[in-house]
């Protein structure tokens, strides 16, 4: 659960299978958890998305991990002769593993169970979301301004009558499509493109961040 995929000869024995089904699992715990509690008059599907997305993105996700004593764990799983310093510190190392434990979790207890656990674990993040909800917009145009570069959105299919519209937005960088999202409003699809495409930078940056660390300590690969 804790093997990174530049410590093993086949990428399968790693956590990211695990990850990918924990993936799912979180998203859904979650999203079951707000839809009861949380009175349709305030907070329609938009708002309900951005605190979704909020609650399960890679930095929620790390501040779990780092409850959980992932790090450490991580650290001490290493392969002898390997630095993991590097990996400790990449948010999105940390907010796989976290997914990887709510897999596994998930195929040996069920949903139930582990939904409750998830829950739990997220609950400050979950209220974090709902008193400081996060505008991904901006936070995404203030990540490119530090690079010199823009963000473009762009409506890209449109269905339903006129009062139950749903908008599918892409967001690009240049001509590099960066990140879609869907929503009940053009903001509201705005808002998934962004926080997509800021998981998407922070996916690149982790993993030139480990290519890295591979060509400075070696791996088991």
């Amino acid at each position: 659960m804790f093997t990174h995929a530049s410590w093993t000869e086949r990428r399968s024995d790693s956590y990211a299978r695990l990850a990918f089904l924990g993936d799912s699992v979180l998203g859904l715990a979650v999203t079951s958890h707000l839809y009861p509690r949380l009175e349709a008059e305030r907070y329609g599907a938009g708002r309900l998305t951005k605190i979704r997305a909020q609650t399960v993105s890679g930095a929620a996700c790390r501040g779990v991990a780092e409850r959980l004593d992932v790090p450490s764990r991580l650290a001490a799983a290493a392969p002898e002769g390997v630095n993991a310093d590097a990996l400790v510190d990449t948010e999105r190392v940390l907010a796989s593993i976290v997914e990887a434990v709510i897999g596994a979790v998930y195929l040996h207890v069920g949903y139930d169970r582990t939904a409750a656990a998830v829950v739990e674990a997220f609950a400050p993040e979950i209220q974090q979301a709902l008193d400081h909800p996060i505008d991904f917009k901006s936070a995404l145009q203030e990540r490119l301004a530090q690079r010199g570069e823009t963000v473009t959105y762009t409506v890209t299919a449109e269905e339903g009558p006129p009062h139950e519209r749903t908008f599918e937005v892409s967001a690009a960088i240049g001509e590099r499509p960066v990140g879609a999202g869907r929503g009940r409003s053009k903001k509201a699809a705005e808002q998934e493109a962004a926080r997509v495409a800021l998981e998407l930078l922070d996916t690149d940056a982790d993993a030139a961040e480990e290519l890295a660390e591979g060509e400075g300590v070696g791996s088991c690969t």
